[in-house]
């Protein structure tokens, strides 16, 4: 089998365990909402914080203020307020405003559907940009975080140092009709089995496709 092939497979598989786990936080913005906006938010709350915070971290700014104007509006420390308990919740508060600021001023309230013009949204990287492209407008991208430059690299579909090499790589490697369900599917497959610590090789529905544990095997 090639490693396209190879990767399907493994796709397919984890497509059909992908019931028994909650979806990421940005996806459930993203179902709820269609709003390019509230995914964008949600995504630059959600770094280096768990979903189960960022989810109620959102939903209690949403509440508050769900569009550049009304965000642009309020006080830092009215926002800080609200994202509390978010890591790095004072810089994310200063990053919203300035970025609510910067979409009425020069997008006319709304959020770029292009990648480029996102990425020059201060505090935007390429894995928000692509996260925004997918959940939030449905267009092509491939957003990768620490599980998905983790688990590629465990199942030996690639060798690479950072999360924008491995996007590299598996730009080149994925299958497109996959790039739209592959970061759902890698977060919530990192989060419950292939965990950074300690995988659960004993219940992985795809260890026989994985060089991880054929190394710990042979151990």
């Amino acid at each position: 089998m090639n490693i396209r092939n190879r990767i399907s497979r493994v796709i397919e598989i984890l497509k059909k365990n992908s019931r028994n786990f909650k979806s990421p936080v940005v996806t459930e913005v993203a179902v709820q909402t269609r709003d390019p906006f509230k995914v964008l938010i949600s995504c630059l709350l959600s770094l280096r914080t768990k979903d189960a915070v960022t989810w109620k971290a959102s939903e209690r700014l949403f509440r508050i203020a769900d569009t550049p104007e009304k965000l642009s509006f309020l006080s830092t420390v009215e926002i800080e307020k609200a994202i509390y308990p978010v890591g790095f919740y004072k810089t994310k508060a200063r990053r919203i405003k300035e970025i609510s600021k910067v979409l009425i001023e020069k997008y006319g309230s709304s959020v770029p559907d292009d990648f480029d013009e996102l990425l020059k949204l201060k505090g935007v990287g390429r894995k928000t940009a692509n996260i925004v492209m997918v959940y939030g407008f449905g267009k092509e991208g491939l957003p990768i975080d620490t599980h998905c430059h983790r688990i590629p690299n465990r199942l030996g579909w690639i060798k690479t140092k950072n999360p924008e090499e491995t996007e590299k790589a598996l730009r080149d490697l994925i299958p497109k009709k996959h790039w739209f369900e592959f970061n759902d599917l890698f977060v919530q497959f990192g989060q419950n089995i292939c965990k950074p610590v300690k995988p659960l090789c004993n219940i992985c529905p795809i260890k026989k496709y994985c060089n991880y544990y054929k190394k710990s095997k042979k151990k």
